[in-house]
């Protein structure tokens, strides 16, 4: 990275790089911030998911965004806008010139099937909060081209970010944010997309669960039952099987077994500096002699002669 060709300042809460908030400040902001890169950055942001709503606004140049299945290049007053469940990247890899803005809102969910919690200091009316709601919650294209009205809220937040730490801007960022919220709403009402109600039912909750059982080991690798697997998903396990029964045509614990073995597969292929047994311990196996027999009954091979 050359010297002087990133400019970079947040506002944050938790993890986020940049200047801590105190804890009482605007809770539920995660992170409020820019940077301006001035040349290509050879860094990006990969897949991921936050927190809580994250609104990302390019004010200059363009980069790369994908979310879900989507690829976009982005350009001047493009607006983005993901869920705490939808993956989504910036960059491919590399980041190129551009100014970015963001803020991530935490509302209190982290599936589509949960009611959202708006912090108090958000003074939109109830009226226009449940339209924005509804809005965010059952349209989840995540790009909206040519936003120009947010602009001004944007540059006017990064002008309070950089205030930070020297003075604590609280009273700038939640009337800023307010009003990004409230031209963001207009913005939706003006885009008359089409809304989806599926988008925030519990069956759509199940299978986001079960499409990342499929590509996350760190979520294969845990210990589950149906009981756990369907809590996680916040139902009970009677409703949560049927789901399953109707999605993936099997229960629970077989659609884990058949995810953990297909990880198991991959990974002695990929991965020939594993032992069979730290691949059934690293799928979610506890025992390698049973993750062997079931592979033998899936595979028609042992997992050595697999490999």
């Amino acid at each position: 990275m050359a010297e002087g060709s990133l400019d970079f300042a947040a506002c944050v809460h938790g993890h986020y790089p940049g200047a801590p908030l105190p804890p009482d400040t605007l809770p539920g902001l995660k992170s409020v911030g820019y940077w301006d890169a001035k040349h290509e950055q050879q860094w990006g942001l990969d897949w991921h998911r936050n927190e809580g709503v994250e609104l990302t606004f390019c004010s200059a140049g363009s980069l790369a965004f994908a979310a879900e299945q989507h690829e976009f290049e982005l350009g001047t007053d493009d607006l983005t806008i993901t869920r705490p469940w939808q993956q989504h990247r910036v960059g491919a890899p590399w980041v190129g010139p551009s100014r970015l803005h963001w803020v991530i809102l935490d509302v209190g969910v982290r599936r589509p099937d949960q009611p959202w919690r708006w912090p108090a200091w958000v003074v939109l009316s109830r009226e226009d909060l449940e339209e924005l709601t509804t809005c965010l919650r059952h349209n989840e294209y995540p790009v909206l081209r040519s936003a120009t009205a947010l602009r001004e809220c944007f540059e006017g937040l990064a002008a309070a970010v950089r205030e930070c730490p020297n003075r604590q801007p609280e009273s700038s960022l939640a009337v800023l944010l307010n009003q990004l919220l409230l031209q963001l709403l207009t913005l939706l009402r003006a885009s008359a997309r089409p809304l989806d109600r599926s988008l925030s039912e519990s069956r759509r909750t199940v299978r986001l669960f079960l499409d990342d059982l499929q590509i996350s080991l760190e979520l294969l690798s845990r210990e589950w039952c149906a009981n756990s697997m369907a809590a996680a998903c916040g139902l009970g396990a009677t409703q949560f099987s049927k789901y399953c029964r109707e999605l993936v045509n099997s229960s629970p614990i077989q659609f884990l077994q058949h995810a953990r073995l297909e990880a198991a597969a991959k990974l002695l292929k990929e991965r020939p500096d594993l032992s069979v047994t730290q691949v059934a311990h690293r799928v979610g196996f506890a025992s390698s002699q049973y993750f062997a027999t079931l592979f033998r009954q899936r595979f028609g091979a042992a997992p050595s002669e697999r490999r």
